[in-house]
This record gives C-alpha cells, structure tokens and sequence, in this order.
C-alpha cells in the first residue's frame, strides 16, 4: 500500500512487508498510516505448530513460532526488507484453541469458552535478510458471558462463514462483542497485529518519526 510521506510518520526508504494474508491485519497498518506491500506466506502453519506442540511449547511460543515462520518464508524474497509476520493462538487454561474448522466446531469452542476469561496471545516477529531484529508477545484477556445455545445458533447464522476465520470462532469488532461482559487489553492486539510494542520498534530504531 503506497501512502504520501505528508501523511504518515514512516520514514524508511522502502515500505514495510507485511507476511499476512489477513484483512484485518492490513486494516490496522493502513489505519496508523504504515506504507507496505502484503504478502501471504505460503507455509504450512500446522506442519509449523507440530513438533511445537510436541515439545510441550505453550500457546504463547506457539503464536511466536508462527510470527517467526512466516516472516522467514517471505523475506526470502525481499532482500533488504524489514518483514512483518504476526500469528495469535488462544488458550483457556492448558486447552488450546485454533481457527474452527466448521460450525459444529464453533458450536463446541463457543460452548467451551462460555462463561470463562481465555487468553489470546498476539505475537510479531520483524525479520530483515532472514534474521529477527525485533519479537514480541502481548497478552488480552477476554470473559465470556454464559451463552445459550439459542443465542450461539443465531449469532452463528449471523456471522455466517466469518466465525471461522479467528480464533474462538469470534471478531471483536463485529458481532462477536456481543459474546462478552469484559475484555481486558489493548484492542490491536485483540484483533490480532501488537501494534503498541512494533510502533515504539520502529520510533527507536528511526523507521518512523518520534
């Protein structure tokens, strides 16, 4: 995305890559201004979590191992390029929660996380030349309120195929407000890109001014 340098504080001389195929993610960047070209990685992010997961990785590791991942693929292909990966994973307790596959799968998550704080874990991870300048990992936590199966059948049928696409089978900034009775942490983070500790990245390292 091309922005007038009269109206973004951006001053590096090449714009940001952002390895994302996500809309949201790209919304949050144009919003504060952020020139960049966005790329999909093209790994296989459960092939990615696996041998993670084996380990005994956390859902925070696991969101950073992610951010890492598909950072590295895409700036393979953008020599001297600051590179912009970022992931989210979703945990209540020791239960880890991904994206659900169809709606009997949001029907169980919704169900499972009713009534209860989760935490989402939003991580980034900068690369240049295949090597991490700067991680890191911010924390929100969400309480759900007690929910009907009535209610999740009908915020379901409006929400349609978009309950699929996040973690918890909810977005925030939609419908999915509607789900709980309070949310504690920062909103960019919530919707999936940490933007307060990339931000204060940048203005230290004079990519953007201060």
């Amino acid at each position: 995305m091309t922005i007038s340098p009269k109206r973004s504080f951006w001053l590096h001389r090449d714009p940001l890559v952002l390895a994302s195929g996500s809309e949201t993610r790209r919304k949050l960047l144009q919003t504060c201004g952020i020139p960049f070209e966005a790329i999909a990685p093209t790994i296989d992010e459960r092939a990615v979590e696996k041998p993670m997961v084996d380990a005994g990785a956390n859902a925070a590791d696991v969101a950073l191992g992610l951010a890492r991942a598909k950072a590295r693929d895409v700036s393979r292909a953008f020599s001297g390029r600051i590179v912009l990966g970022s992931d989210q994973t979703l945990s209540l307790g020791t239960e880890r929660f991904s994206k659900p596959v169809d709606r009997a799968a949001a029907v169980k998550q919704l169900g499972a996380l009713a009534g209860k704080t989760h935490s989402l874990y939003t991580a980034a991870a900068l690369m240049l030349d295949g090597a991490a300048i700067f991680e890191t990992i911010d924390t929100a936590r969400l309480s759900m309120r007690d929910l009907s199966i009535p209610f999740i059948d009908r915020y379901l049928d409006l929400c349609g195929s978009s309950a699929l696409s996040s973690v918890g089978g909810y977005q925030v900034e939609g419908m999915g407000v509607h789900l709980f009775g309070k949310i504690d942490g920062d909103f960019s983070t919530i919707m999936g890109l940490p933007l307060m500790p990339i931000l204060a990245f940048f203005r230290r390292g004079g990519y953007i001014l201060s």
